[in-house]
């Protein structure tokens, strides 16, 4: 079965430099040894300590760093946009709407309303 659905983007553009707009999201989240993480995840014994494992490593906005793609870097390579950074960022609350579990759709937007002012700031 194949079902479409509808995906919310948050976009803003900046007149800031790309370097500038990439160092100030990078600034603002956790950049764990992800092999040290995964690890201390597996040996935590309970919701509390796994709570206290992922704390440690959160940024100043309550967000990490789990993985990183430079999708850009063939673009760049080219003309860049003459308009500033373009920043765009899929709702995860929209992914998960079709499924219509409260609980999961509450932890959703508390994300994407982490992202979106991380996304704000740094292009401010």
């Amino acid at each position: 079965m194949i079902s479409k659905i509808e995906v919310e983007r948050f976009t803003l553009t900046s007149s800031k430099p790309f370097d500038q707009v990439v160092a100030a999201l990078n600034s603002a989240v956790g950049h764990p040894d992800m092999s040290e993480f995964w690890k201390s995840t597996d040996r935590a014994q309970s919701v509390a300590e796994l709570q206290s494992t992922i704390e440690k490593v959160l940024g100043r906005t309550g967000l990490m760093l789990f993985a990183e793609f430079d999708h850009g870097a063939i673009v760049r390579k080219g003309t860049e946009r003459p308009d500033g950074v373009h920043l765009s960022y899929d709702r995860m609350a929209s992914f998960l709407a079709p499924y219509q579990n409260v609980a999961a759709l509450n932890v959703a937007r508390e994300l994407d309303a982490k992202v979106e002012a991380l996304l704000a700031s740094a292009a401010a």
